[in-house]
């Protein structure tokens, strides 16, 4: 590892010193006003994801942005691998399968997740879509609809609480400057890929709106993996006559059908990797969900230093999941179980700051509260062929999961000189998990609850040197709960909540910087981070995980982001993460021996990802190249199931164009991802039972599409 991150920073060193103006100076008048202009579109950059108003070079945090153009300049929209490859440090494993969704790391918090996200925070125009348990999902969240994302990497609990490894904040796109106007995006593609979005959007007086409408139907890259997904988005902004500002939103998704074709093992891999495992096709391993959002918030700013916010919010989530899980009793090929959860979710949010003192050095405090329940009521009964058909079919669980968290928060920020940034903060949260057990056909109560508690904090300081080198450092702490449907299952099959499985801390320490020199923009990061009591995953069998606390994790990593404005119409941008996670000290028993897993790699998170992109701008079109290269990963804790990583890299490429005649704008696009047509892994499945860890990408394929606009004349 040492070598490597030498290695790195003599790199990172090496293009720094490259981009030094003297170096950079030559070029066209145009391309110097272009990078002139770049800079300052730089320096401007704001984040909110910090839970402050703050200027990106500030902020002690490692803060990533990802614009308008990078989300849906012609790319499909249809994940957010799309969206986020190119922030360093995020890892996005795409399983390329709708009903288990893809997995994202940030430093390897969430990496051991085998369906949904957990240990990030995830939020939509500052409403939370992760549950108390730390538990998110991207339900109501389409990429054809957002305008920005912004990406704090680190352990965050102090800002947001249980199971932020770090934080990914999603805008709406509400950027309506015409009285009206709407817009038809279609897409099509190989693999049965079919995606058509219409948005609206207008102004009028104090008031802007938008309707974004999509639905999305694939036949999969594999067998046995078709879905339909269709999501509905309004949203409203209104500037109130005495400042306030009020936001609403309403969510719904539908996915009525997402099949799930399971890992395969090597050699089914080797065999056909486009197959599904056959398991899942004879118990009709699938999921469907509805999901319903609404939320209101209100906020005000005014010229003394003084901002508060209230936000309230409600989900109603169901879910019906046939399972390839082998219920007790006989195994038999077409039985396994099938889950249904109806979710109440209800939350509010406060903040509020003000300015201590007068002028712009004064410190800034600012203190808020997070209060969310969620209510699941789940059944579990056995399936014949993905539904309960016959007489055996019986209940096997049935039990209300409630989980409440609340959490205060204090934060201060202050500028004791204009160029030195200070910002302090600290949380405590209380987090109660209830199980009532409705099921007494075992002639056993499983009802029973847990509490967990934890204090957290950070420390970071942020110094302006120079546009060229501003350094930062933080030292902040983290805590993430098992969730619901960790804690529930328990390998004795009993009901309730696992009573051996508790919550991991985490503490990091990072070291960076930012800055740039001429036409070029970096940052630059180097952390170290411990969890004691980690949750691993320690098996998946049949469709399901159990979990255990391991004795201690401790991960390494680097992360390098580059820009370059190499001429007016040319724009390169890199990111690099070398990423050294291991077991310090984990312990597997096994009978009356154990294992002893100290050093081992953990799972799920290759050692490097490197990501070069082009964008060039040609004769009203833009040509975009990316090339991803991603090192080696273990599908397992031994580290006995090593997985090839993408050789050369998978190439991706672009072609967009932007036209039109007075009111009406056309911008058609092309694009082939893993051009190179190579074979390889998209995402593993962690522990798999019986060898079944490979869940493969696709080879070569294509979408092309085009977005039809018109709007009202002002």
């Amino acid at each position: 590892m040492l070598p490597r991150i030498s290695w790195l920073l003599s790199a990172t060193l090496v293009a720094i010193a490259t981009t030094h103006p003297v170096l950079a100076a030559q070029g066209t008048a145009a391309d110097s006003a272009a990078r002139a202009d770049s800079a300052r579109r730089v320096a401007a950059v704001r984040v909110t994801v910090t839970r402050t108003d703050a200027q990106a070079d500030h902020a002690p945090w490692a803060v990533g942005v990802v614009t308008t153009e990078q989300l849906r300049g012609g790319r499909a929209t249809l994940g957010v691998d799309e969206a986020l490859s190119s922030v360093p440090g995020v890892v996005v494993s795409n399983r390329y399968n709708y009903s288990v969704d893809q997995r994202l790391s940030i430093r390897g918090a969430g990496s051991r997740a085998n369906f949904g996200m957990r240990g990030v925070k995830v939020l939509l125009d500052g409403v939370p879509q992760s549950l108390p348990d730390g538990q998110s999902q991207l339900t109501n969240i389409d990429l054809g609809d957002i305008s920005r994302v912004e990406v704090l990497r680190g352990s965050a609990s102090s800002l947001y609480g249980n199971g932020s490894g770090g934080v990914i904040a999603f805008t709406t796109d509400l950027a309506a400057s015409d009285p009206f106007a709407t817009t038809l995006r279609t897409t099509a593609g190989s693999f049965g890929m079919r995606k058509w979005q219409s948005r609206t959007s207008g102004r009028t007086g104090n008031m802007v709106g938008s309707l974004s409408f999509s639905r999305t139907t694939v036949d999969g890259a594999r067998q046995y993996s078709n879905a339909d997904l269709r999501q509905l988005m309004a949203a409203t902004d209104w500037s109130l006559a005495n400042g306030v500002t009020l936001a609403l939103r309403a969510a719904l998704a539908e996915t009525p059908e997402a099949l799930n074709p399971g890992a395969l093992t090597v050699a089914e891999y080797a065999k056909n990797r486009d197959s599904a495992a056959a398991i899942n096709v004879a118990r009709g391993a699938s999921r469907a969900i509805s999901q319903n959002q609404f939320s209101v918030r209100a906020s005000h700013d005014d010229a003394v230093g003084r901002s508060w916010a209230a936000t309230a919010y409600v989900v109603r989530r169901f879910v019906d999941n046939p399972l390839a899980t082998t219920p007790s009793g006989a195994s038999v090929a077409t039985v396994g179980t099938y889950s249904t959860i109806n979710r109440w979710v209800t939350g509010v949010r406060f903040d509020a700051s003000q300015q201590l003192g007068a002028g712009k050095m004064a410190p800034r405090l600012a203190a808020g509260l997070d209060a969310q329940q969620s209510t699941d009521i789940r059944r579990n009964s056995r399936a014949t062929g993905g539904h309960p058909r016959v007489a055996t079919d019986t209940l096997l669980l049935f039990q209300d999961e409630i989980v409440t968290a609340v959490g205060p928060f204090a934060q201060l920020t202050w500028e004791p000189i204009q160029s030195l940034h200070l910002d302090v903060g600290s949380r405590w949260d209380q987090l109660r998990f209830e199980a009532r057990d409705h099921f007494l056909g075992d002639k056993v109560d499983n009802s029973g609850a847990r509490s967990m508690t934890a204090a957290t904090g950070h420390l970071g300081v942020s110094w302006s040197l120079a546009a060229r080198f501003s350094p930062y450092a933080n030292w902040s702490s983290a805590f993430e709960t098992p969730t619901t449907t960790e804690l529930n299952a328990r390998p004795d099959g009993a009901g309730g909540f696992n009573p051996d499985l508790g919550p991991q801390r985490v503490r990091t320490v990072e070291v960076g910087a930012r800055g740039r020199a001429g036409p070029a923009s970096y940052t630059l990061s180097v952390f170290e981070s411990y969890a004691d009591d980690a949750i691993i995953q320690y098996l998946a069998t049949d469709g399901r995980s159990f979990f255990r606390n391991a004795g201690r994790t401790r991960h390494r990593g680097v992360e390098l982001g580059v820009q370059w404005q190499i001429a007016s119409w040319l724009t390169a941008n890199g990111g690099w993460t070398e990423a050294d996670y291991r077991f310090v000290r984990y312990i597997v028993p096994r009978g009356a021996l154990a294992d002893t897993l100290d050093g081992k790699y953990e799972a799920g998170v290759p050692a490097r990802v490197v990501r070069v992109g082009v964008d060039a701008r040609v004769a009203g079109a833009t040509v975009s190249v990316d090339n991803t290269w991603s090192d080696a990963q273990f599908a397992d804790d031994k580290n006995t199931q090593r997985v090839d990583g993408t050789g050369p890299g998978i190439l991706n490429m672009r072609v967009s164009g932007t036209g039109g005649r007075g009111a009406v704008r056309w911008s058609p696009f092309v694009g082939v991802n893993n051009a190179t047509n190579r074979a390889y892994v998209g995402a593993v499945t962690i522990n798999g039972a019986s060898g079944r860890v490979l869940e493969p990408a696709p080879l070569r394929n294509y979408y092309l599409g085009v977005e039809l606009g018109w709007r009202a004349a002002r």
